[in-house]
């Protein structure tokens, strides 16, 4: 099985029908990436009761939407199947969860391969693909007894944004293209000046003495940029705010924002007492995160409002997984 899934391509229509008549995009992405797994639904379900565990496992998540619905998917999921599950939220940082899943306190968490490579292993080189990525953070994972699984066809990760009409009057497809249109004012968090992946990095990389700094707080840059006051902002791929702004998400072309396709992390010592239900489950419900999936739950989560625990369980349900 192709560890990173097959794409599924989905326009804003059938992203947005289906579950909810036009609240959600998750019946319609269940539909067409039901199909992308070895593994399906229904080997799943035919799954003998007998071999139903009765084990606990304890899945944690970080402190944000995203991977409060990722949580939520994993332990849903595993209830399903027969597992006693403990989740616990908000656990803290990829240090802090990390460190409670070598030390037991978990057993399970999603974490993005980039910061894997990044923060755990401090590579500073930077990777040509979400592959070389994935293989470079299994070597953490087989270090530290940890068992990586299937790669989710979406990543998370920033990227560069600029307003439909400005790319247009610029012809911008890349971050490269950005050198030499004359002065421009980009805007990212405080917090993200600094550092390779940051404002002072992009302009190092990609040689913009042009681009002119605006700091804004997490979130306000969708307001300035479709104001006018900024022509360029610093977004995450799975902002569901992308769905609605009338955006042009530039090409990392020299691939500074590197690779951040999620994985389920399991210790070793959970794995090897987990039936074959659990990894098919898993791995099934990874390859169907694509972004126009992980856009539509976050949309539902973030701006909708609904509560984490009840998007994943209509995606599960959607996707014949519950």
């Amino acid at each position: 099985m192709d560890i990173f899934g097959q794409q599924v391509h989905l326009n804003r229509r059938q992203a947005l029908s289906g579950l909810g008549r036009g609240l959600l995009g998750l019946g319609a992405l269940g539909a067409t990436g039901a199909s992308l797994s070895a593994c399906t639904s229904s080997q799943l379900n035919d799954q003998p009761e007998a071999k139903k565990s009765t084990r606990s496992i304890t899945v944690g998540s970080k402190g944000f939407a995203e991977s409060w619905i990722m949580g939520e998917l994993y332990a849903q999921g595993l209830r399903n199947l027969g597992y006693t599950v403990d989740l616990k939220t908000n656990v803290g940082s990829s240090d802090i969860i990390s460190t409670a899943l070598l030390s037991g306190q978990i057993d399970l968490y999603p974490e993005y391969t980039g910061v894997m490579v990044v923060s755990f292993m401090g590579e500073e080189k930077l990777m040509d693909s979400a592959e070389q990525t994935y293989d470079l953070a299994q070597t953490w994972a087989d270090d530290n007894q940890v068992t990586m699984l299937q790669a989710t066809p979406f990543e998370n990760k920033n990227t560069v944004a600029v307003r439909r009409d400005f790319a247009d009057q610029h012809d911008l497809k890349t971050v490269s293209d950005l050198k030499g249109i004359g002065d421009f004012t980009y805007s990212t968090y405080p917090d993200n000046v600094t550092g390779g992946q940051g404002y002072e990095g992009i302009v190092d990389t990609y040689d913009l003495e042009n681009m002119k700094l605006k700091t804004l707080s997490i979130g306000l840059n969708y307001q300035a940029i479709e104001r006018g006051e900024i022509d360029a902002a610093d977004v995450f791929t799975t902002d569901p705010q992308l769905l609605r702004s009338d955006l042009v998400v530039l090409d990392d072309d020299k691939k500074i924002f590197g690779f951040q396709n999620v994985v389920p992390l399991v210790r070793d010592d959970t794995f090897a007492e987990l039936d074959d239900d659990a990894s098919g489950f898993l791995d099934e419900l990874q390859s169907l995160l694509t972004l126009e999936a992980i856009q539509a739950m976050n949309e539902a989560s973030a701006i909708n409002r609904l509560d984490p625990a009840q998007v994943a369980t209509m995606f599960l349900d959607e996707n014949g997984l519950m």
